[in-house]
């Protein structure tokens, strides 16, 4: 099945956290990971911030050669609705709306999206 990776949880997997390990099992392979750009906009920014430039330039290549979905009008659209009924933050939004409009799963590690359709979400391990 197609999945749609959080920045959470791209976070959780790349720094090889101890949530890593329960990320791994619900991880798609490259053909099956859709990869919102705003995904890579907040993927990268924290990477160029807590990690260097090298692993963010990584990233970003591999996520190039996943499904890359860029925002377009009907997603944003269903985006701006699922912010209004779950009070969802834009960046959230626009990622669960990317997810419902392909048909795909959201992997994720915040909290807000626990108990969603559609949702598998991996709760933080503590560090």
């Amino acid at each position: 099945m197609r999945a749609v990776v959080d920045s959470s949880a791209w976070i959780e997997w790349l720094t090889e956290t101890a949530t890593k390990d329960a990320l791994s099992a619900s991880m798609p392979s490259v053909d099956t990971c859709i990869v919102p750009t705003i995904v890579q906009f907040e993927v990268v920014k924290w990477l160029r911030r807590e990690r260097g430039e090298q692993r963010a330039d990584a990233f970003l290549a591999y996520s190039n050669v996943c499904i890359v979905e860029p925002l377009d009008t009907k997603t944003a659209m269903i985006a701006a609705e699922i912010s209004a009924e779950l009070k969802l933050a834009m960046a959230d939004a626009i990622v669960l709306a990317t997810a419902r409009n392909a048909g795909a799963m959201l992997l994720t590690c915040d909290a807000h999206f626990e108990g969603l359709a559609d949702v598998t979400y991996v709760k933080k391990a503590r560090h």
